[in-house]
């Protein structure tokens, strides 16, 4: 089988990196096409993976930009398709599914965010994709019917425990051994955070102050520019390393929903700043049934000190979340197996889940 994948995002690349191991190892033909975002390019190449940018340039943050850059992304991805002969195409963006649609090939659109949440890149990609591969929480709207949920989420692909193990010796390298929390800051120009408003400089140096009151040290991993005050605590690591460093955080603090999702994996508490705060299914349910995370709407900074406060306190803080972890992993499946195993027997996977959703723990 010749599989095309498009990877737009660092976090998508972590989802897809371990399946598309396997789907190779079992014999697969493999092609990797990405866009420049953020350390992408920089993860695959640390990695030697493969791949062909097919969008070089970062696009303007305007709606024209946004849907000029899709459009050429849709031509790229439909000519790539068609020379390699691709017989599926997976990925997360609206380009897969159109492409495919022209060339009458499946596609597998793979997201974790409810329609309302992207809805303008849902309309240019439910209704040409074959399947939408989700968590079981997520929303589709009216794309139901190509609804194929699966008990888990995309960032659990690649820290889930048998593919992911925290290496102290990395953290050490970095002469970090004291306790820390990790602050990140994301760039917020995604054409789903259009106003979205996250920490504000005055904020990070408010929490800064009261983990220094409690003894921990502070760093700041940071999508965008940090003003002179705050250079000393910017995180420098090789981008392949943010993991292991988090794994060894008491707490994130963040308005990056994705290194959220990511905490939560590892059992690391974590308070996200946003907007988005009691929007997202897959956030909402780490939060109320499993307790690993905390949202804060960004009306509300002084809860975020407030809750700061509280955590680092909290001599059981790790303990507790280790038990919250555990419950999850207990309930959720190894989302590598399934994906590789998805992919290799499409459609007949997709019929299978639909018919019989328990199917999956096949996988646990």
């Amino acid at each position: 089988m010749k599989i095309l994948v498009y990877i737009g995002h660092p976090a998508q690349y972590h989802f897809f990196k371990y399946a598309l191991s396997i789907l190779k190892r079992h014999g697969h033909s493999v092609q990797i096409l990405i866009k420049t975002k953020d350390i992408l390019e920089n993860l695959l190449e640390e990695d030697g993976v493969v791949y062909k940018n097919i969008q070089c340039h970062i696009r303007g943050n305007n709606k024209i930009s946004i849907l000029l850059a899709s459009f050429r992304r849709t031509l790229a991805v439909y000519s790539e398709a068609k020379k390699f002969h691709a017989d599926i195409l997976v990925g997360t963006d609206a380009s897969i599914a159109q492409a495919a649609f022209l060339l009458r090939k499946p596609a597998v659109t793979t997201l974790e965010d409810d329609v309302e949440i992207i809805k303008n890149l849902a309309q240019l990609t439910y209704p040409f994709t074959s399947s939408i591969l989700v968590p079981s929480v997520c929303r589709v709207g009216k794309w139901g019917k190509k609804k194929v949920p699966y008990y888990g989420y995309m960032k659990l692909a690649y820290l889930h425990p048998k593919y992911f193990t925290p290496n102290e010796a990395i953290v050490s390298a970095y002469g970090i051994e004291e306790k820390f929390i990790l602050i990140r800051l994301a760039k917020l120009t995604a054409h789903h955070d259009v106003g979205v408003k996250g920490l504000s400089i005055q904020l990070v140096k408010n929490i800064i102050s009261i983990a220094y009151n409690h003894d921990y040290k502070v760093f700041i991993s940071s999508e965008k520019p940090l003003e002179d005050s705050l250079q000393k605590y910017r995180l420098q690591i090789r981008h392949t390393d943010i993991h292991h460093i988090m794994s060894f955080a008491s707490l994130l603090i963040s308005d990056s929903q994705s290194m959220s999702v990511e905490a939560a994996m590892l059992g690391i508490p974590s308070l996200r700043f946003s907007d988005f705060s009691g929007r997202i299914s897959v956030l909402e349910e780490l939060e109320r049934k499993y307790h690993l995370t905390l949202g804060i709407n960004t009306m509300e900074s002084g809860k975020l000190l407030y809750e700061t406060e509280r955590l680092l306190s909290n001599p059981e803080l790790h303990n507790e979340y280790r038990l919250y972890r555990q419950q999850m992993l207990k309930d959720k499946i190894d989302v590598t197996s399934f994906l590789s195993w998805f992919i290799e027997n499409y459609p007949q996977s997709a019929q299978i889940i639909k018919a019989n959703p328990d199917y999956q723990y096949k996988f646990q």
